[in-house]
């Protein structure tokens, strides 16, 4: 493991063991700003006492609707996510994608998400091409929404949000993209009664290497059914199209269906959602022929 995914990984541990303090109702000690200090030290307290009630209120101005297996949701969401991949590749070669990036969600300020992503491990099994890919950590990724408008199901179901991701070359060679990826991505999304579409659509932007990795175009499109109260079957297109770099002009298309089931309460605000789908390439040349997608999150 590389010295920047270690430091990367120890902080959104941090990060993710103080959101469970405060989620299940444990008052940090008595500090300076609650015994007289200054006003600053007294907004930085109220800040992080008000974080649930205010988060509570940011969300109720959204849909309700659960988050995809793939497509990015354009709903704010505070969870930890975990992923697992088991792709099925050409040549009986096969990579299991420990983690997929995914990591922390949190929602520090009205309208505004960012996830900070844990570095996934990538595990190549099968037959491999010589000078192929090795086991190893990918690269750290971050993303930032904004969400523009929104309505409860109470006043119109929809959402528009903005997004912007960025990769940064932190992982080992073969896993890596060895360039800074930046990604801006417009999302929304409308339900009508118990059925809903979310999509989103984004281009990749390299700080170099373009010859390469190109600036692949990618749009994603999720249609849910919610069956009560906890049932969520879904059926998911993944369009990807490369006008430059080594695929240029190659089209992907992959078609995912899936079910995912939550958000199941566990204690306070703290529960448990699942899922699980299966992805399989309907186009010529895809990265990968098919793969099994199993997800857990935990909102709070």
């Amino acid at each position: 493991m590389n010295r920047i995914s270690r430091r990367s990984n120890a902080l959104l541990l941090f990060i993710f063991a103080a959101s469970l303090v405060f989620t299940l109702g444990l008052k940090p000690a008595p500090c300076l700003a609650q015994s007289g200090g200054s006003s600053f030290g007294d907004s930085v307290v109220e800040y992080f006492a008000n974080w649930f009630p205010r988060v509570t209120q940011i969300q109720s101005e959204q849909p309700r609707w659960v988050t995809p297996l793939v497509t990015v949701t354009p709903r704010l969401e505070e969870e930890f996510r975990y992923d697992q991949v088991w792709e099925s590749q050409r040549y009986g070669a096969t990579e299991d994608i420990f983690g997929n990036g995914k990591g922390l969600e949190l929602i520090p300020f009205q309208n505004t998400e960012i996830i900070l992503g844990v570095p996934a491990w990538n595990a190549h099994n099968g037959t491999q091409r010589p000078g192929g890919d090795t086991d190893g950590w990918a690269d750290e990724t971050f993303l930032i929404k904004y969400r523009i408008l929104s309505a409860n199901e109470d006043n119109g179901n929809y959402i528009l949000t903005a997004f912007m991701g960025f990769s940064a070359p932190t992982g080992d060679d073969g896993n890596s993209q060895r360039h800074g990826v930046f990604t801006p991505t417009i999302a929304g999304g409308k339900g009508f009664g118990d059925f809903d579409f979310q999509t989103t659509a984004g281009i990749a932007l390299p700080d170099g290497g373009l010859q390469r990795i190109g600036m692949p175009l990618a749009w994603n499109t999720a249609f849910q059914y919610h069956i009560h109260p906890l049932f969520w079957p879904e059926f998911e297109v993944n369009y990807t199209w490369w006008p430059n770099g080594e695929r240029e002009g190659q089209t992907q298309v992959f078609l995912t269906p899936g079910l995912l089931i939550g958000r199941i309460p566990i204690y306070h605000r703290v529960g448990v959602t699942f899922g699980a789908g299966y992805q399989v390439a309907v186009t010529s040349n895809p990265a990968y022929n098919h793969a099994v997608i199993a997800t857990g999150r935990i909102p709070f």
